[in-house]
């Protein structure tokens, strides 16, 4: 089983987090021409949006995060991520759905100031303001789903913590991780230390620490960010229009597929 991954894409972790809880052996591979946009090769063909993450199984190709993690619960029921009770499940997925769309583009918007320098001064100063008080929003939204509980799923790990993990830990990574002592900061704490998600955040450690170096291949066009809709949505709304327009200008960024004619 091929899993196309980048180990710093919150959307990759999530699946791997699941795979591994299920015990899927799976082989995690960096596709070909990856954050260019290209439209040709086997990545292309697995998904037109030549985004991560995607599975291959065999003669079954998906992508799309959660539709891979619906996928691995269907296909492997045991032990399930989902609870048996439809407004849990339903609570499950909506928590899932904030951090996907929400949590990841004020973790992306900060990423873009910290690892590739879209903005200095003022600017810079400003959006990384907006992604700090609007990482304590989302976080205190999560706490009050998590309340007295060990999990979000309740007694055990699940569907939720899953989608979770990914994010709270990048703010960590950040230095934007939840206020010491918190509950929050509690299960942060004890989901690191569950062997699913301990490998998943060693591979985004060992990623991040490579940053540096790549992020000149994004800012020269080398590789170029997508900017896509929640992405998009809070650099716009957040200040950083004029990050957009240069982007644009300079051709560092690109939309999704798919682009113009």
């Amino acid at each position: 089983m091929l899993l196309y991954d980048h180990p710093l894409s919150s959307y990759a972790q999530k699946v791997k987090i699941a795979l591994r809880e299920k015990g899927v052996p799976f082989v995690a591979e960096l596709p070909e021409g990856f954050g260019t946009g290209q439209g040709d090769g086997p990545f292309a063909a697995a998904n037109p949006r030549t985004e991560v993450p995607v599975l291959i199984d065999g003669d079954a190709t998906i992508f799309d995060s959660t539709v891979i993690l619906e996928y691995i619960e269907e296909r492997w029921p045991e032990p399930p991520l989902l609870p048996h009770d439809p407004a849990a499940r339903a609570f499950a997925r909506m928590t899932e759905d904030v951090c996907d769309t929400q949590y990841e583009a004020v973790n992306w918007g900060f990423g873009e100031m910290l690892w590739f320098h879209r903005a200095t001064g003022d600017l810079a100063r400003h959006l990384r303001e907006q992604a700090a008080a609007q990482t304590r929003l989302l976080q205190d939204w999560l706490a009050r789903r998590l309340g007295t509980e060990d999990w979000f799923g309740g007694t055990g790990f699940g569907w939720a913590d899953t989608a979770v993990a990914p994010m709270v830990n990048r703010s960590v990574h950040y230095g934007l991780g939840p206020e010491p002592g918190t509950a929050l900061a509690r299960w942060h704490a004890r989901v690191s230390r569950r062997p699913s998600v301990a490998a998943t955040f060693a591979e985004f450690d060992a990623a991040a620490a490579q940053m540096a170096a790549a992020a000149d291949l994004y800012t020269t066009g080398g590789r170029r960010r997508e900017y896509r809709d929640h992405r998009l949505e809070w650099m716009i709304r957040s200040g950083g229009i004029d990050v957009v327009r240069d982007g644009l200008r300079d051709d560092t960024i690109r939309f999704s597929w798919p682009g113009s004619a």
